[in-house]
């Protein structure tokens, strides 16, 4: 057997509508399916399902203090929208760790509402 791309990460959370807001309005993605207890999000040819889980608790805030080493989802976006996350982020209070530079690009963690650990990442030119 081969593997031949990563078709969603599954995500729980305890709000959907507040998570499917989120993932819409600020990560960019279109809906392509709601059932009563699950969202289907799209981004480029990936996905997210974002499961209600209502009993669930919020990350913790120690994820974002120190993100490396800890479980995340990482999306690809451009250096440009890499740089536009961080004021967006701050306009809309959404918790984040600074920029790691890793030499060939650039990652940006931060926490949904649900607190789960996501990550940006911007290549630069090669």
């Amino acid at each position: 057997m081969r593997v031949r791309r990563l078709d969603h990460v599954g995500v729980d959370v305890a709000d959907l509508a507040r998570a499917e807001r989120f993932y819409t309005e600020v990560l960019g993605m279109r809906v392509e399916m709601r059932r009563a207890e699950q969202v289907l999000v799209r981004h480029g040819d990936g996905g997210v399902a974002l499961f209600l889980r209502p009993d669930r608790a919020p990350g913790s805030l120690e994820q974002i203090r120190s993100p490396l080493g800890r479980a995340h989802h990482a999306f690809e976006v451009s250096p440009e929208d890499l740089a536009g996350a961080r004021r967006l982020f701050a306009e809309r209070g959404v918790p984040f760790h600074a920029p790691i530079d890793w030499g060939d690009h650039e990652c940006l963690y931060f926490l949904d509402p649900d607190g789960n650990l996501l990550e940006l990442v911007g290549y630069r030119e090669r």
